[in-house]
């Protein structure tokens, strides 16, 4: 496991019982560099939305937990955020609550001619993502062949 899994997995078993206690739902954690400042972020989420006060509630709680067990060597920014409209589907909880939803899936890879696909996710398993089009013909992709997965977003 790499470092920043590591640490991803600690915030994620630390932030998890606050983020239900105050009834949000966690979405995920990660930790990244950007322009060379590490940023460790908690995405969260319940029914309506996020709003700021949402963010601040959970940052303000975790931010002594942080502080206290100090498990992260190097200086980072903690963030707290709604995942948004366009966020992966990443975790089994993702792909359950997308069923029969139109995803996007991008591939690393062209797949007859095209590196992009719409339709309903029909079914997912640890291996394959598989998507209904509207003519009723399904396609079946890898997932090491999708590079993103998400909620398509019609405008």
């Amino acid at each position: 496991m790499s470092r920043r899994e590591d640490y991803e997995q600690q915030t994620e078993a630390l932030l998890e019982p606050i983020v239900e206690e105050l009834g949000f739902e966690l979405v995920d954690v990660e930790y990244v560099k950007e322009g060379g400042t590490w940023y460790l972020r908690a995405y969260i989420d319940k029914p309506g939305g996020i709003a700021v006060d949402d963010c601040e509630a959970v940052s303000r709680r975790f931010s002594d937990i942080l502080d206290e067990k100090d498990y992260i060597e190097d200086s980072y920014i903690f963030e707290v955020s709604s995942p948004g409209l366009g966020r992966p589907l990443k975790k089994e909880k993702d792909f359950k609550r997308n069923l029969g939803e139109e995803v996007e899936i991008r591939t690393y890879r062209t797949i007859d001619r095209q590196k992009e696909f719409v339709g309903i996710l029909k079914s997912y398993d640890e291996n394959t993502v598989t998507i209904t089009y509207e003519d009723e013909t399904e396609q079946t992709f890898d997932r090491k062949e999708i590079a993103l997965i998400r909620q398509a977003l019609d405008f």
